[in-house]
Parts: C-alpha cells; structure tokens; sequence
C-alpha cells in the first residue's frame, strides 16, 4: 500500500468552526448537518477547495437522528466540493474528531489519499426523542398483526403514560452515572479541592478571552446564526461568582458546578489535512506535522474514578514510541471536559505512586503550567462532543506555526472510558 515502502507526513494546512454556543441559544433550530456543512464550507471558502475532488472526508456526531446515517457524505454533497469525494462516519464518544483525524492522517501517511478533511459535530439542543419501550413494542406488534381486531387489541394495551417520548440520557450504560457524576468520584478519589477547580475554569475563560481580543481565533471561525464568537465564554467571571454556584451532580459534598464543568453546547469544526506534496502543489503553508498518535481505553465500572482518564495510558505508550519526555513540549493542550479531571491527570503525571496504580513504574513528571492551555480551552469554549478534537488540534497547530518550531501535545478524554493522545511538530 506503500510506494516505495516509504511513509508520507501528515501536515496540517487548515482549519475551521463555527462558533460554538451553549445549549439552547442561537443553534437550537439547526441540526447537525446544518452545522457541520456550515463548518466545511468556512473551510472550503479559506482555502479556495471549491470544486476540487478531494482524497476523503471522515468525522461524525455523537448525538444523531436515526435518519443521520450517513451525515459527512450528506454534508459533503450540500458544499462545493466535488461531488464525487467520498466521505464516512466515525463516532468514538469526545475523541470523535481526533479519531476522524488520525483515519484521515493515516491514509495520507500510507499514499492512500493525498488530501482530506476531518471534522465533528453534536447539537445537544435538537436531540432524537425515542418513544418508550412499550410504545415501541406495541406498534411492532400492530404491524405483524394480520386482521383488524388483532391489531386493535395490541393498541388497547397502551396507557396515556406510554405516549411520553424519552430522550437521549448523558449517562454511561455500564454504571448509570454521568460523566459529571463519574467525575465526582474522581475529584474524592485524588482529592482535588473545590476553590483549586474553581481557579482552573477561571483561568479558561481569562486566557480565551484574551486570545479573542488579541485576534488569535479571527482566521479559525465562520460566523454562524448570529455568533461571532463563542456564547459560553466568561471572562468577566471571578472567583467570587464561581464559588457560589451550587453542586451539578452530588449534592453531598459535590465540588463539580456548571462553572467548573464544560457546558452542553452545540457546534461543529473542521481540519484540513494533506501530504506534503499536495500542500506545496497548492501553495498552502504547513501549520504543523502530526507525528504521533495513541488511542486507550481504561476500566471504570469497578473503579468509577477511571472513566475519564484513559489518556495515562495513552501518553504513556505514546512518549514511549516518540523516545520523548513529557517536559519535551513548548505546548500542552489538555481537553476540559471538567477542571477535576484535568488536576487530576496532572497529579497522577506528577505522582510515581500514583502512577503505578496504572501499572505504570514512574510517572511523567511535571509540566510548566504556563504551556497548558494557553487560549483557553473546553471550559471557556464549550464542549460540543465531536468537534472538540479538530478545534483543540486547529489551536495547537496554530500556535506552533506562530511559534515557527516546536512540539504539541494533546491529550483529549472520552465517555466509555476513552482517551487519545497526540503529537504535533513543526
């Protein structure tokens, strides 16, 4: 599958979003593909794709109708791409679009494809309403029924209470708790306080919205709806209104708030990816190189405090593959899907006995704070499930391009005890 049995790079050369916003605001009427081909056809615009064929297009929604079976292709034919370039559904929880990334970067790598575009999208605002068990059972069984009274008598089985549709729950099959819920018992497990959370989501919104000030995200968004901007972020918010709010998912003793937490939001975002060759060819900068990619999983049923911390074991195995230390970055991007669980992959980082509860003989170390998430990340932004990925690897790609050099690391957690680490270099 190879020529020549040698192996392509993996350059980044765009990337795009719209603005995300927070559950039931501007986005409330648009689904998902509305969002997602507004997000491909920003990029589109950008980088002059129109009417090209390009190698694949891969990305997915965590949330979907049952209709939204083959949604990337739905959205592609709705651009201006060539009609002819195909493109597939990936769906893995949060990491989604990261996944979406590596499929497409590693059909890049092996001259499979020489260009394509990874992405995700999740509305939590227009979800599928499904109809409750009985309901559903009753209406398959009037549909073999085969004369009238039979079908009849299947229909009188039916109370007024069967006819309340059921929505879609953010809970985990497995163990029935939330991720919020999953993530309290990770803030008890490693004891990360309340006030140290609290000064860690702050810290979100006051770097994002100095980023926006300064211009960093005036070239990575498409308006949409009206926004120009994320709607979740808060950088006017102080310490002060954080400590206030009460507890979102344990009333005792519950450290987790919806100041602390990655709001349910609705968006979408885009990423450009393509062989060096092709970059050139079209006269595209190269932002970044993804060199490196691991993918884990963790138990969390029996230990709840594990759900979202798969990524110790994937940067683990990943610097392991890169012969690199932790400390051998200029920038760390850790997903925020909640401040508890960011310190507390720090601390298990930081911590040798820590780490060897994950099998691990040491742990990684220590990073400079002051690399991590450095324009804010998912706390200030909001978390629309599937595109978190590509707009988190757009940030990094950024900065190292701004930079001229250096090495990015990404570390995005999942629902189902998923977790994807990632290398960028420039």
């Amino acid at each position: 599958m190879l020529e020549e049995n040698k192996v392509n790079r993996v350059a980044i050369i765009g990337y795009n979003r719209i603005p995300f916003a927070r559950q039931n605001t501007n986005y409330s009427n648009a689904g998902n593909a509305d969002m997602m081909t507004a997000a491909l056809s920003g990029l589109i615009d950008r980088y002059n794709l129109g009417g090209k064929l390009l190698g694949e297009v891969a990305g997915g929604a965590v949330i979907k109708h049952s209709w939204e079976i083959n949604l990337m292709r739905e959205c592609v034919l709705k651009t201006s791409l060539d009609p002819k370039t195909p493109a597939c559904d990936i769906q893995q929880a949060c990491d989604t679009s990261i996944e979406a990334a590596i499929y497409i970067a590693n059909k890049i790598a092996l001259g499979q494809i020489e260009v394509g575009i990874a992405g995700g999208v999740d509305s939590t605002s227009n979800v599928p309403l499904v109809l409750g068990e009985k309901l559903r059972k009753v209406l398959l069984s009037v549909r073999r029924s085969k004369t009238f009274g039979e079908k009849v008598k299947q229909i009188l089985k039916l109370r007024p209470k069967d006819f309340v549709p059921v929505a879609p729950m953010n809970k985990e099959s497995q163990t029935g708790l939330s991720m919020g819920e999953h993530t309290e018992y990770t803030a008890k497990h490693y004891d990360i306080p309340r006030q140290e959370q609290d000064a860690f989501a702050l810290e979100s919104h006051v770097k994002m919205g100095k980023a926006y000030e300064e211009g960093f995200f005036s070239d990575m968004l498409s308006p949409y709806l009206g926004l120009q901007r994320d709607n979740n972020l808060r950088p006017d918010s102080n310490l002060e209104k954080l400590s206030k709010l009460k507890p979102a998912f344990s009333k005792e003793n519950g450290s987790l708030t919806a100041g602390n937490s990655s709001a349910l939001t609705d968006g979408a975002s885009c990423l450009l990816l393509a062989s060096e060759k092709w970059a050139k060819e079209n006269n595209h900068p190269i932002l970044a190189y993804i060199t490196f990619a691991e993918v884990a999983a963790i138990e969390f049923t029996q230990n709840k405090h594990n759900l979202l911390l798969a990524p110790i074991y994937a940067s683990s195995r990943m610097l392991d593959k890169a012969g690199l230390k932790l400390q051998d970055f200029d920038f760390y991007e850790i997903h925020e899907a909640f401040s508890a669980q960011v310190l507390a992959t720090l601390k298990i980082w930081e911590s040798d006995e820590l780490s060897s509860q994950f099998g691990l003989g040491k742990g990684l170390g220590v990073i400079d704070r002051s690399k991590l998430n450095v324009k804010g990340s998912s706390l200030a932004a909001g978390h629309p499930f599937a595109a978190t990925g590509t707009r988190v690897i757009a940030g990094m790609a950024k900065l190292l391009h701004e930079k001229g050099s250096g090495k990015g690391f990404i570390s995005v957690c999942a629902a189902g005890g998923h977790g994807i680490t990632m290398i960028l270099e420039k």
